[in-house]
């Protein structure tokens, strides 16, 4: 078998050049940002709009996670800190909401506490920790309303069980400031809006708009497998979406995407695990 190393990147080689990189990256972020030609979601609106499209709820404590409690509660810290900035905003007609656009500004006065993040392939405290809990739990709203999802990319490793099982896999969505958002455009007649409250335990998030929606969502998975490649476990899943039409009942199905995650943690008994094909190398993020 060919020993393949993992070209090191130069901030690994030379740390101390790292918060100089992520500066340049975060710059040219929000340059290009505001360059595209997009129009980004950034009014709020106390009054809530009167149609609820989809609601959810999150848990934010993983008591199985394996890490120290500690990282668990300042999770819950920068939640709150970023869900600030993203409660009760407005997506017009024609409009784009990015993650970032919003959240960058999320401890201009309260700072964020260090959580668990994914780091070089391993889990660490890291400032600002944690916020892909949220991210998660938009993508998974937006995927149940009309929008044009133009930006997405699923954790490349998954360290510990979900608190979330009964989601569709392959549903989850990553950020990263300066490199990876979460972005999305409404392209119809419709105004919506994101309300984003919590309890001790969960996170609440709900989808409203101005006006019923003429369709209902629904997302699932149309196949999931696991397989085994140079001694690591991978998930491949299949995300799809059906939209049914409220008044005709007919039922449109598209597939939307092929999900590809390293799992590091040890699979529940009675999961099949395939030897690799050509086909899984890469998933379709």
């Amino acid at each position: 078998m060919e020993n393949i190393m993992a070209r090191k990147r130069l901030t690994q080689i030379f740390p101390a050049l790292l918060p100089l990189r992520q500066w340049q990256r975060k710059k040219m972020f929000y340059m290009k940002m505001n360059m595209d030609g997009n129009k980004y979601a950034v009014k709020k609106q106390d009054e809530l709009l009167e149609n609820t499209v989809f609601e959810t709820s999150s848990l934010m404590i993983n008591e199985n996670s394996g890490y120290d409690i500690r990282f668990q509660l300042n999770k819950v810290h920068n939640l709150k800190l970023a869900a600030k900035t993203i409660d009760r905003i407005v997506i017009r007609p024609q409009e784009s909401f990015s993650f970032w656009m919003l959240v960058r500004h999320a401890d201009d006065y309260v700072r964020f506490k260090d959580g668990l993040s994914n780091v070089d392939g391993k889990t660490i405290g890291a400032y600002g920790g944690g916020l892909c809990q949220l991210s998660n739990m938009l993508f998974w709203m937006f995927l149940h309303g009309p929008f044009t999802i133009t930006e997405r990319r699923g954790h490349d490793c998954s360290t510990f069980p979900t608190t979330t099982e009964d989601l569709p896999a392959g549903t989850d969505a990553t950020v990263s400031e300066g490199w990876l958002d979460l972005k999305v455009t409404n392209e119809t007649c419709y105004t919506f809006q994101l309300e984003i409250t919590f309890d001790s335990r969960y996170m609440y998030g709900k989808l409203l708009s101005d006006k019923p929606l003429t369709s209902t969502f629904k997302v699932f998975n149309s196949s999931v497998e696991y397989v085994k490649e140079h001694e690591k476990i991978y998930q491949i899943a299949t995300v799809c979406r059906s939209e049914k039409d409220r008044a005709t009942g007919l039922e449109n199905v598209e597939k939307l995407y092929c999900n590809r995650c390293e799992i590091a943690y040890e699979l529940s008994e009675g999961i099949v695990v395939n030897d690799c094909t050509e086909e899984c190398v890469k998933g379709d993020k």
